[in-house]
């Protein structure tokens, strides 16, 4: 993992995250259109919302990707990803975990975050 940013979550637990990766998917949001896109510690790592809601993220050195349960399993079908599992509860249905070499280039990295977005905007915004 390349530079690792800490700090505490809202429940005070430890939040690691590549901060390389957190800079790309800046980036990736921003070529979509999506610079305003907030920023907040959870899920152990630094999640971006759009319209309140989680659209993507990352975890460690993974790229966590809301993609709706729907499109779920075709996401998964891709060979870098696997199941995004909160504790004790299981996979969590329309969200995943994309592995270091499905994002190391750009254009991968957008096509996730394409994804995400394709999902997130069908929601209603939070207040």
């Amino acid at each position: 993992m390349q530079r690792v940013a800490s700090g505490r979550g809202r429940r005070g637990d430890v939040v690691a995250f590549d901060e390389v990766l957190a800079g790309r998917t800046r980036a990736a949001l921003a070529a979509a259109g999506r610079s305003g896109a907030a920023e907040k510690k959870m899920f152990g790592g630094l999640a971006f919302l759009i319209g309140g809601n989680m659209c993507c993220g990352v975890r460690g050195d993974d790229l966590l990707v809301r993609v709706g349960p729907e499109a779920g399993p075709g996401a998964l079908a891709e060979p870098t990803a696997r199941p995004f599992e909160m504790g004790q509860r299981g996979p969590s249905a329309g969200f995943i975990l994309v592995g270091p070499d499905g994002t190391a280039t750009d254009e991968a990295l957008a096509r996730w975050v394409d994804r995400a977005l394709a999902f997130v905007v069908t929601l209603p915004a939070k207040p």
